[in-house]
């Protein structure tokens, strides 16, 4: 948060959203809008370990939909997920799709989706839910598969890539993302859920090919590992609804976003390399060094 810190009306409080004390305490200075970003997303961790999921992604909403209740926030915007719906073969799901999640991770996002409806239905709170494709971009940490792959390609190491490839992802670059939200939160209908995606969709060795390319590094750098559990094979997401209704398109293409971000994880070696270090070491080779396939 380095570039605003300093502006005029910031104001940092390091917390927990699960601490209702805290959140009620920050609450009362007069806050308008709520956007909840905050989650345990990594889906390979909540294989791992369900519990912190349910803890910050479940109870720590509800923490925040209590306090936005009692202190009258005039909008609340829940930041879902489209691993929600689970995987779909072919076309697209819309925002009137069922929810069929297939992991921990996208388990606690669902849950924290239906309690927003809920709070919405039973005590009219102001609320829209988002469902976002695969993200990408700067400080994103380097558990999630661009950052590690050019974290990786950077120290010319190996790159993990589950199975054969091929599960298929869409992806999106943060600034379109947050683009999107700025104007939900400015025009979204209360209530309501939208989906919020670039049709871009890549298998996951395609996208590893082309951020070698962009890279010069040489393809040979991945290395296939097993799959893990209950591993989706498709998303796609219909954004019909965003797009009529707000008039929102993504600026960046997929290409233009993805040397955006090589650019910016070539010139910030310091802040990648301290996030990879300590704990993450542990993590990685449990995850991937360990299911390596010869």
């Amino acid at each position: 948060m380095k570039d605003i810190e300093n502006k005029r009306g910031y104001h940092f409080i390091n917390g927990d959203i699960t601490n209702k004390k805290l959140v009620n305490e920050s609450l009362r200075n007069g806050i308008d809008v709520i956007v909840n970003f905050a989650a345990e997303s990594h889906v390979d961790r909540s294989i791992l370990d369900a519990s912190p999921f349910i803890e910050t992604n479940i109870k720590g909403t509800h923490v925040l939909l209590e306090g936005a209740r009692q202190h009258r926030v005039e909008r609340f915007i829940q930041i879902s997920t489209d691993e929600v719906y689970g995987s779909i073969d072919s076309s697209s799901f819309t925002e009137l799709s069922s929810l069929r999640p297939s992991n921990p991770y996208a388990s606690s996002k669902a849950a924290a989706d239906l309690l927003c409806c809920a709070y919405f239905q039973t005590y009219h709170l102001p609320v829209i839910i988002t469902r976002c494709t695969n993200n990408f971009g700067p400080y994103q940490f380097p558990e999630k598969l661009v950052a590690l792959a050019i974290t990786n390609a950077l120290e010319d190491k190996s790159i993990p890539i589950y199975g054969k490839g091929l599960n298929i992802r869409d992806w999106i670059y943060i600034d379109d993302h947050c683009k999107a939200l700025e104007l939900l939160i400015q025009k979204g209908r209360l209530g309501e859920t939208y989906n919020i995606a670039a049709d871009q969709k890549r298998t996951n060795l395609e996208l590893i090919y082309s951020i070698l390319d962009i890279m010069n590094k040489p393809r040979d750098l991945i290395t296939f590992v097993a799959d893990r559990p209950g591993h989706d094979q498709r998303y796609a997401l219909d954004t019909t609804k965003i797009t009529r209704e707000i008039n929102w398109q993504p600026d960046y293409s997929l290409e233009k976003a993805l040397i955006a971000t090589v650019d910016w994880y070539t010139n910030n070696e310091s802040w990648w390399q301290q996030a990879k270090s300590g704990k993450f070491a542990q993590y990685y080779k449990r995850m991937y060094l360990d299911r390596l396939k010869f």
